[in-house]
């Protein structure tokens, strides 16, 4: 198993859910948690506990996002008008990772990244290989014609793990789609719940 993918499940093990909503998740065999003391009598979790939970949830989610990239996200939600953990997810469903997961060009947000690095997409007809370059309402996401026919991407496509939701419109005979509007958290088809609030609470300590 590649390091990649260890660390990958090491996350779901940790935060004991499915985060990706994967058949081969070990969350669906083993429920406890990961190591020596793992089947342990858990304690009643603090206030602190449930909030950093939530908080590693989402980072998780997102392709293991590094934590001072996350509270960039957060410092910008903030400054931004309206409900903060609505921006918040706004703001990372915006990520180019997230939008090329969402179009079902890739099988995961850790391949998604990979696959952007790699130079395999374009926004608007130019190469864009930075995961997090924030997508625009209106901006046109597409496989670059030399990468159309990749087992990954075809693979992806094919798969009945998840459809694709309504802020993103895809045509997967071209590898091209639309990024339509930003989502809210209610938008998002998270395979488990995700508690933007408690991220918020977290911070604002």
């Amino acid at each position: 198993m590649s390091k990649r993918l260890e660390s990958k499940y090491k996350i779901n093990r940790r935060l004991g859910v499915n985060l990706w909503g994967r058949a081969k998740s070990p969350v669906n065999r083993r429920e406890y948690g990961p190591g020596q003391h793992g089947q342990r009598r858990k304690q009643k979790p603090s206030d602190f506990s449930i909030q950093l939970m939530a908080k590693q949830k989402l980072k998780g989610y997102y392709g293991n996002i590094s934590e001072k990239q996350f509270r960039k996200y957060y410092d910008e939600a903030v400054r931004r008008k309206g409900d903060t953990s609505e921006n918040l997810i706004g703001l990372l469903e915006r990520r180019l990772d997230a939008v090329v997961y969402r179009l079902k060009f890739a099988i995961t947000p850790f391949a998604s990244r990979q696959f952007i690095s790699h130079g395999h997409v374009t926004v608007n007809g130019k190469k864009v290989n930075i995961p997090s370059y924030l997508v625009k309402e209106g901006d046109v996401i597409e496989v670059r014609e030399k990468s159309k026919h990749l087992a990954i991407v075809l693979d992806s496509v094919q798969t009945g793990e998840r459809d694709t939701p309504e802020y993103v419109e895809v045509d997967h005979r071209q590898m091209k789609g639309t990024f339509l509007r930003t989502p809210v958290l209610s938008d998002v088809p998270y395979p488990v719940q995700m508690e933007p609030n408690l991220v918020v609470e977290f911070y604002s300590r």
